[in-house]
């Protein structure tokens, strides 16, 4: 559910190093593309701390650039101002359509909310830790932990010789354990969302189903309830949903529509 028109987006990567750990940008690199292009790349942190070691390789494989902020005080993020005092530069020079914070501190709410007023898309990635403030100032919020790297696969066990029933069995537990994660109040966000926007005969279209859920949750994000994607999600629900697929005009595309299930 990347936002309107995104791939034409020129977008400004601000990254807050202290709040992201290096072996997650890869994932989150890529995950920035899906909304536009990253124009602009930089990240802020005292490189002269001994904890900076590590990044510079990552660093250069995406072309980032560092931008040095010394501690002047202790146990204060002091990257904070720098980053902010760059955003409202960038913003002024009219050459970008959004920006990208990196970071899990409540302290850039001001700076979402004051980008998102002078008309900028403004996405948001952090940890699951960061504050609710932070994560509606946003257009968009993507947790870190559901991105590619951030999270280490386990190994599949090696084969072995099993019944119909023992690999059926198989299967559906993983999808056992996302669906106990849909907690009741998304479902009654996404029920909600679909009698929005439904038409006569109570369908919606799930692109259009998907955008207003996250105009309303920022945060929302089928990943975090163990789902690639909205559609198996909704999918799941087919004790609450109907699903039809149609054909479009395109050959081998079909256009998804979802309504309410009632008894």
């Amino acid at each position: 559910m990347a936002l309107s028109n995104s791939k034409d987006l020129k977008l400004a990567v601000l990254i807050d190093a202290d709040n992201v750990p290096y072996s997650n940008v890869k994932g989150m690199m890529e995950e920035i593309t899906k909304f536009g292009t990253p124009t602009t790349k930089r990240i802020y942190a005292d490189w002269t701390k001994p904890n900076s070691n590590g990044w510079k390789g990552v660093l250069l494989e995406h072309a980032i650039t560092p931008i040095q902020q010394y501690s002047y005080t202790v146990g204060k993020n002091s990257s904070d101002s720098a980053l902010i005092i760059d955003a409202m530069d960038l913003l002024y020079s009219g050459k970008l359509d959004g920006f990208c914070i990196v970071s899990s501190d409540s302290d850039f709410t001001r700076l979402a909310i004051r980008l998102r007023e002078s008309g900028m898309k403004v996405i948001g990635i952090g940890e699951k830790k960061t504050p609710n403030s932070f994560i509606v100032a946003c257009d968009r919020f993507i947790y870190i932990e559901v991105l590619d790297g951030a999270i280490q696969k386990k190994k599949s066990p090696k084969p072995t010789a099993t019944t119909t029933s023992d690999a059926k069995k198989a299967v559906e537990k993983p999808a056992e354990k996302a669906l106990a994660k849909i907690d009741k109040a998304t479902i009654e966000l996404i029920e909600a969302t679909i009698e929005d926007i439904e038409d006569d005969d109570g369908w919606a279209f799930l692109g259009d189903v998907g955008n207003m859920i996250v105009k309303k949750k920022p945060e929302f994000d089928p990943r975090n309830y163990g789902f690639s994607k909205l559609t198996p999600m909704l999918k799941s629900l087919t004790d609450i949903l109907e699903i039809d697929e149609r054909e479009s005009d395109k050959k081998g595309i079909k256009h998804v529509y979802v309504r309410l299930r009632f008894n």
